[in-house]
């Protein structure tokens, strides 16, 4: 994957922002590469990746996942990273480089908590003030991780308008940004927003599908015939494509059905970038439903909208019924509880078993699912007082 031109990638992308934010954008341009170039920057965010996050994290392959659904899946563990997810990545190079430009404060959204967790971190280990901003209905349903960032010594800020989801956190952060330039950074947690955010955040991501080609290759010789991921706003999905953009592999992103930006929305703008969103026949933005708190979003990084225009990957959805199942079937089969995002990269796997049959799947397991055991307790209403049978939902 090249640098986008002009901070586009084809049609997508560019840098829609207020007048007060256009000399912001171009000081963290120049500041990330001049950072990207340095290896003293590069040397100290490995140090830390390896030393700090737990990097590389392994390849898992699903044996009897694997015989029940007549494929070869394999896992790249990012859940096994330190605070749980991907998210480590991507906060501990721009918390590193927010320190470099002499910025005091972080300052975030998060809809499932995970990048609102690993930024707190970062913030934490860096000695940074942390502003987390998260919207109402996520912090109810993500109690245990606003907790976390608040022991990590963040200040949690709710958004109560609209959805009050992740897209108005993205609202209330950006706000917070034009206000305080100076002293701060948004620490932006996907593959969106202006440029250089997507191109920035997609490079601190490489790191994933480095990795993977390499572990493929020891596993299977080859790259697998098929790499997924689910999607958001992209950034994991983006993290692993890296790695395999330039082969034969199959590239396929799964969305929510209720958060479908390519499957259902249409060239726009929002929060600094044109691509794919869901919108109305006015052009008003609509509002994702997602059992998943992280990919509760209408819109999705531009460059993934430009890798489904090329054709060069193609982007499937799935219902949250699926999800469940799939929630259900990983920790039953494998031993491992994921997220509810990268669940819905599993639920279409579960469903294209068929059409993948023999194949080899890798898949980017993003982040595990504490966070969402609570959530799932609700959903599938496990009663937990009793003994005597093997915990599976009623």
């Amino acid at each position: 994957m090249a640098e986008p031109v002009g901070g586009l990638f084809g049609d997508f992308g560019g840098r829609f922002v207020p007048e007060p934010l256009v000399p912001a954008c171009e000081e963290l341009e120049a500041a990330f590469r001049s950072a990207w170039d340095d290896e003293g920057f590069r040397g100290e965010l490995n140090q830390l990746l390896a030393d700090y996050a737990g990097r590389p994290s392994p390849l898992t392959e699903c044996h009897r996942l694997s015989e029940e659904m007549g494929l070869r899946l394999l896992l790249k563990r990012e859940d096994l990273n330190h605070t749980g997810s991907h998210k480590i990545n991507n906060v501990l190079g721009q918390a590193l480089l927010a320190v470099r430009m002499g910025k005091s404060r972080l300052v975030a959204e998060t809809g499932a908590g995970q990048h609102g967790v690993a930024t707190a971190t970062a913030a934490a280990l860096l000695g940074l003030e942390c502003v987390v901003y998260m919207g109402e209905v996520d912090m109810e349903r993500q109690a245990l991780n606003v907790f976390r960032m608040q022991l990590l010594g963040a200040e949690v800020r709710s958004a109560v308008s609209g959805s009050r989801t992740l897209k108005d956190a993205i609202n209330e952060a950006m706000r917070d940004w034009v206000a305080t330039v100076e002293s701060s950074h948004y620490c932006l947690g996907s593959v969106m927003g202006p440029h250089p955010y997507p191109w920035m955040v997609r490079e601190l991501h490489r790191v994933i599908g480095d990795e993977a080609r390499e572990q493929c290759h020891h596993i299977l010789g080859s790259d697998p015939d098929v790499v997924t991921a689910c999607v958001g706003g992209g950034s994991n999905a983006i993290g692993i494509f890296s790695g395999f953009v330039d082969g034969d592999a199959a590239l396929v992103g799964v969305e929510p059905a209720g958060g479908a930006a390519i499957g259902r929305g249409v060239p726009g703008v929002v929060h600094g970038s044109k691509s794919f969103l869901m919108q109305d026949e006015h052009g008003q933005v609509l509002e994702a439903e997602s059992i998943s708190a992280g990919l509760d979003y209408p819109g999705i990084g531009p460059e993934h909208s430009h890798l489904a225009a090329i054709g060069r990957a193609r982007y499937e959805s799935v219902t949250d019924d699926e999800v469940v199942a799939a929630f259900e079937l990983l920790s039953r089969t494998e031993g491992i509880i994921p997220a509810l995002e990268p669940a819905h990269a599993l639920a279409w796997v579960s469903r294209a078993r068929r059409e993948l049959a023999g194949q080899s799947v890798l898949l980017n397991l993003s982040g595990r699912g504490d966070k969402d055991v609570d959530q799932m307790m609700g959903r599938l209403a496990v009663d937990t007082s009793t003994n005597g049978d093997d915990g599976r939902a009623e």
